[in-house]
């Protein structure tokens, strides 16, 4: 990769989300913005290279897209009103009126999240304009065929465009019935960052950095809500583990293998205090019992010292607030770790069955494990081979590649 291909890369990671929110707010058309942003960091490919990456990447993409916008609507103009509509975006914008929250990435996950959207439509659509993942990615994120998940996007651009759903923050009386889906579009686009489902880098800081800002915009837009700050705690609770989960070779770590030195402490304290001041509300709900999960491993001084019977217990909770065969999988891991690996494995080989986790790569992988930990190597390896094929990442490949070739030997 040269170096402008590599500031294009960049510029992606961080500024698309920006982008493309900015040109659906000034032209109120979803695929427009959008294929006038991939537009944009096409050009930035070609002018970059003759004339140099830009002080600021982020407004040359912006200006340029917004150009290419112009042109287009320019091209499709008919009568006046058409012509009209072209005249006022090309124009230099007028300042915006103060707003308690001015943010267009956070306009654009409320417009996302509105409720007349299916829930899944909902994170899926913000997943893909907000943080510029393939339609393939949010299916493996969902665990669902590719042609299924861009149905879905068509049909809630459709709706959302034919329902006129505003581009806006709600008011203050509305957010409640959108939280829920705002939460689970931040915390998705969070673990896309922390674990990407594909590409060479299994951490991708500008999704996990730009989840935890929307997050902390968030708990200062709702002050109060216990799921906000939950959210908030195990977004911090992960992401100070994060330098320490790939070695200086881009190998996975894992959490039992970490050196806990590079933990990140201030982050730590910061979510652990956010947990407890949200579990002092007295309304348990599912992210601040994934923060308790996470403040398990991460106040623990050595692996040895983790509390698995406490987590076990905190998944055996938190089925029952989402009832995911994902979370049952967690759930088993914890067991295998509190009672042991065939207690573990009874619980994955269930789930293997009920078929719910076809295409799931952690279902073999976590599969494979307890089986090199009950000694039963031949099946370890067919179960790593299977996880190999199914993984997205090449960090996660080379990872299981090295555990096959352990029990293999």
């Amino acid at each position: 990769m040269t170096g402008v291909e590599g500031a294009v890369a960049a510029a992606f990671r961080t500024e698309w989300g920006q982008v493309v929110a900015t040109l659906i707010r000034v032209t109120g058309d979803w695929d427009l913005a959008e294929e006038c942003a991939q537009d944009a960091f096409a050009m930035a490919l070609e002018r970059w290279a003759r004339d140099g990456v830009p002080r600021k990447p982020g407004a040359w993409l912006t200006t340029t897209a917004r150009n290419r916008a112009v042109d287009r609507l320019r091209r499709e103009a008919v009568g006046a009103a058409k012509l009209r509509e072209v005249a006022a975006l090309a124009e230099p914008a007028e300042p915006e009126p103060p707003e308690e929250i001015r943010d267009d990435r956070l306009r654009l996950i409320f417009t996302c999240c509105h409720p007349a959207l299916a829930f899944e439509a909902r994170v899926a659509l913000t997943l893909r304009t907000l943080a510029g993942l393939t339609t393939s990615e949010i299916a493996r994120a969902f665990v669902v065929e590719e042609k299924t998940m861009a149905q879905r996007l068509v049909r809630a651009k459709k709706k959302i465009r034919n329902a006129g759903i505003p581009y806006r923050v709600p008011p203050a009386h509305l957010l409640p019935e959108r939280t829920n889906a705002v939460l689970g579009v931040l915390y998705l686009l969070f673990n896309e960052g922390y674990a990407a489902t594909a590409g060479a880098d299994l951490v991708r800081r500008s999704l996990t950095g730009e989840a935890v800002r929307l997050a902390r915009v968030l708990v200062s837009l709702m002050p109060g809500e216990p799921e906000v700050e939950g959210l908030l705690a195990l977004l911090l609770l992960h992401d100070a583990r994060r330098d320490a989960r790939v070695s200086a070779s881009g190998d996975l770590v894992t959490l039992e293998e970490q050196d806990r030195s590079g933990w990140d402490r201030s982050m730590i304290d910061e979510g652990v205090a956010l947990l407890e001041r949200a579990l002092r509300r007295g309304v348990p709900g599912p992210y601040q019992i994934q923060a308790a999960i996470a403040a398990c491993h991460a106040t623990a001084p050595t692996a040895a010292d983790t509390d698995w019977p406490q987590i076990a217990s905190l998944y055996g909770e938190l089925v029952r607030f989402v009832p995911s065969p994902v979370v049952e999988l967690n759930r088993a891991v914890a067991i295998a770790m509190a009672d042991g690996p065939a207690a573990g494995l009874a619980l994955v080989d269930d789930l293997a069955n009920r078929g719910e986790l076809a295409g799931y790569h952690l279902l073999p992988a976590t599969r494979a494990d307890l089986l090199r930990r009950l000694a039963r190597f031949p099946e370890a390896a067919s179960a790593y081979r299977e996880a190999m094929d199914l993984a997205g990442s090449d960090t996660e490949r080379r990872y299981l590649a090295d555990r096959l070739a352990e029990v293999s030997s």
